[in-house]
């Protein structure tokens, strides 16, 4: 009987060292062991019958036994359940440890948008700092530009030009428009005197010239060459390898106005030819040659008439002009028909005084003598040509052989 009670208490022994081992997994399970026996001791008092461990089966025993079951699980209970402070500590280091990471996340993201800023700013800066640049660069070409420009002005302009404050080519002269005489000619204030330019390398149909009648697109192309020079600042360029003035003593240049050529544009629209091309090479020649053939090929003005524009110059007369270039020669000669039948009748001796008043010099060889062009012409309107009795060398300023035309 011995043996079997000490092996009973020694097993039971075990048990609770094994419960205890595992009652830290399992300290619930304890609580609700003791629950049961603290249940069973009372129902013992009054149900002997569950002291299954004794013989009498008494309510004493079953009380007893059964308290001290719950007693044992209770104590397991509490040695197995979690530490409160433990617990709370655990808690307190997670929530010290959420808070430093939290911490840390904000302090990476302060970092990376105070890195973002410093970029930002950065690249403002070093934008700032290009703009800057180009801006001086800029600057230091306009003042380079305007150094040359006004050095180009000073070199190629006169002083009673240097008003003009535009921007000169440095082959280029300024000049100003004095008068338009024809289609390739034109009169220019050049260095403080007034001088005849022949435009080099071209040859428009004759309007003024002596001898001559007015040849078909004459007026067109002196009005298109007017229209032109009158169109913006003129400057003239004259050729390296030729003379600066031809036996006329006109200065022979190639013409701008605004940059743009004026010969060039008369020989697109088929108001000249190339012509006089006596010391080649030319600096425009090609180009000019270019521009006639194209208006040539499309059959413009002067090309439009089969015929007309010959290697010499321009054949034939413009019909609406033709009496007035005339007109000279048919006073002269009504004036001769006057004088011879003015014995005849006294009314025809009346109108032949009154027709010869304009022509009688011409016709008697009798030098007239004028102050100046304005008073020549009140009398002869168109001027007067070389050879003509009221022809004064000092009012052909061009030397054309032509006095005081317009």
């Amino acid at each position: 009987m011995v043996k079997k009670s000490s092996l009973l208490y020694a097993g039971i022994i075990v048990v609770l060292l094994i419960l205890l081992v595992l009652g830290r997994y399992l300290y619930g399970f304890f609580l609700l062991l003791s629950g049961v026996c603290f249940s069973l001791m009372i129902a013992g008092l009054f149900e002997p019958k569950l002291a299954f461990w004794s013989k009498k089966r008494s309510r004493k025993s079953a009380g007893i036994g059964y308290l001290i079951l719950t007693i044992v699980f209770s104590v397991l209970f509490s040695i197995c359940s979690p530490n409160q402070d433990v617990a709370t500590k655990d808690n307190k280091t997670k929530t010290a440890s959420s808070e430093i990471k939290k911490a840390e996340n904000k302090k990476s993201e302060t970092t990376a948008k105070k890195a973002d800023k410093d970029k930002k700013e950065e690249k403002s800066k070093k934008a700032d700092e290009d703009k800057k640049a180009d801006e001086q660069k800029k600057d230091k070409a306009s003042v380079a530009a305007g150094t040359t420009a006004a050095v180009g002005t000073k070199n190629n302009q006169s002083k009673s030009n240097n008003t003009n404050k535009q921007t000169t080519p440095t082959n280029q002269e300024a000049v100003t428009l004095v008068e338009t005489v024809d289609g390739d000619t034109i009169k220019v204030n050049y260095k403080g005197k007034t001088e005849t330019v022949r435009y080099l390398l071209v040859d428009t149909p004759e309007e003024k010239k002596p001898g001559t009648c007015v040849q078909p697109y004459a007026v067109s192309a002196y009005n298109k060459n007017k229209q032109l020079v009158n169109s913006g600042k003129l400057t003239l360029e004259f050729e390296t390898n030729g003379d600066k003035y031809d036996k006329y003593g006109r200065l022979l240049a190639y013409v701008f106005v605004n940059g743009k050529s004026i010969q060039e544009e008369l020989l697109k629209s088929g108001y000249a030819r190339v012509a006089y091309i006596y010391n080649p090479p030319y600096k425009y020649l090609s180009k000019y040659e270019s521009d006639e053939n194209a208006a040539k090929s499309r059959h413009l003005n002067i090309w439009s008439d089969s015929g007309f524009v010959t290697d010499s110059g321009f054949n034939g007369c413009a019909k609406a002009s033709a009496g007035t270039s005339t007109a000279s020669s048919r006073s002269s000669s009504s004036t001769t028909r006057h004088s011879t039948s003015s014995g005849s009748s006294s009314s025809g001796s009346s109108n032949s005084s009154s027709s010869s008043a304009t022509s009688a010099p011409a016709s008697s060889g009798a030098t007239e003598i004028f102050a100046n062009c304005t008073e020549l012409r009140k009398k002869y309107p168109n001027g007067v040509p070389k050879g003509h009795p009221a022809y004064q060398e000092k009012m052909d300023r061009d030397h054309d052989n032509y006095a005081c035309e317009r």
